[in-house]
């Protein structure tokens, strides 16, 4: 049954069910060179026609991120002149934006092991909900902290792919981001209790090749339940020193993608497209019920997409499970194509994904060109998601 531990936030506050993200990155990559995916991929040079493309498709809400290493080039010294540019861009187009603060990336004199990490980043949320009220008084404010802290701790904390470079140092890295992750959500609801939370983190599943042996299964199973430790943090289940409380744990966001799911003994992915599909992998729609079954809140699709030729296939896909969820009467409030517009990959800015809705073939003139199949598959799902909500 859903949670009614908070009533006031049991409503919908999207303003589109179908969303689509752009890729906002601004983390220094495994070269130890910052990227920036937002200026990369030409959206802060198309961002008014990017815009106008999704509303196109009838998709009125975004993810973007204000890039914590481009606001903040000085200690507590701010410059927010293209969230800015965001906010007034979006709110003329009425496009609802979902905040992310810290995408993947932050200033280069901080890493989340520095003891100011925390303090640093809390005042910085802070500062980013008073500038947007300050634009904007009224209406619902979404807001990611961190995004996907259970891969950006394994990424910079356990294989020297980004800032810190450990190795070995996964739960230290991911323990000090979650610090600054509710201390961030303690400041900006000092001066804003309004505001909505949506963490955003991946989901997976990994399972044993080894059916027969109890202890090959129980550590498949260990591995799978380190995914919800972010959540479990934040909602005060453990670490509770760290000051995580239920109601933090507002919107539960999923980043899922075709390589989710693995075997724990050979991290070899389980394939999603096989007819009849793989014995041991599970589909969307069980892996978000247990996600519900667990934390009792309402959930989003905050990221998924598939690079080239499949990516149609893969939309279809999607929309067949998130009937499916709807169908069974789960808060699923949201689907999320992320990204939207075509973008590089973080460590060879030269390699293109080809995964999003638009793609990019000219890297000077970064012309968006609409995936044909992809759109279609798009108004498809509108129209089997108008019907099951006229149906209801």
């Amino acid at each position: 049954m859903f949670n009614n531990d908070f009533p006031a936030f049991n409503v919908n506050p999207f303003n589109s069910f179908l969303m689509g993200g752009f890729e906002c990155a601004d983390h220094q990559n495994t070269f130890g060179e910052r990227v920036d995916l937002y200026q990369t991929s030409g959206h802060e040079i198309y961002l008014e026609e990017d815009y106008d493309h999704l509303r196109q498709l009838d998709i009125k809400t975004v993810r973007e991120g204000i890039r914590w290493s481009v606001v903040e080039t000085k200690p507590y010294q701010y410059d927010w002149s293209e969230v800015e540019r965001l906010i007034e861009i979006s709110q003329n187009k009425n496009i609802q934006i979902i905040w992310d603060i810290c995408h993947f990336g932050y200033p280069d004199d901080l890493t989340p092991l520095h003891p100011m990490f925390a303090r640093r980043f809390s005042s910085l949320c802070q500062a980013f909900i008073l500038k947007y009220r300050s634009l904007v008084p009224e209406g619902n404010l979404i807001v990611t902290p961190i995004n996907e802290v259970s891969f950006i701790s394994w990424l910079g904390g356990d294989v020297k792919g980004t800032s810190p470079y450990c190795v070995g140092h996964g739960w230290e890295v991911k323990y000090a981001l979650m610090k600054a992750y509710i201390e961030g959500i303690e400041m900006m609801k000092a001066v804003d209790t309004s505001v909505r939370i949506m963490v955003t983190e991946p989901l997976i599943s990994i399972v044993s090749n080894n059916q027969a042996d109890a202890f090959s299964i129980l550590s498949a199973e260990e591995k799978h339940f380190e995914q919800f430790q972010v959540h479990d943090i934040l909602s005060g289940r453990i670490c509770p020193e760290l000051g995580g409380k239920p109601e933090y744990l507002d919107i539960i966001g999923v980043n899922f993608y075709y390589n989710n799911q693995w075997i724990n003994e050979t991290h070899e992915f389980l394939p999603w497209a096989e007819v009849p599909p793989h014995p041991q992998y599970r589909p969307l729609h069980e892996l978000l019920e247990s996600v519900f079954l667990r934390y009792g809140r309402p959930f989003v699709i905050s990221e998924t997409s598939h690079p080239g030729e499949d990516r149609a296939k893969w939309i279809r896909s999607i929309t067949a499970e998130c009937l499916s969820v709807l169908k069974a009467g789960l808060p699923l409030l949201g689907c999320c194509f992320y990204p939207v517009v075509d973008r590089p990959d973080w460590d060879d800015l030269s390699d293109w994904h080809h995964s999003g809705i638009w793609d990019i073939f000219d890297t000077v003139t970064l012309k968006r060109v609409p995936d044909s199949e992809s759109v279609a598959e798009l108004k498809e799902f509108k129209r089997k998601l108008n019907s099951i909500l006229v149906a209801n």
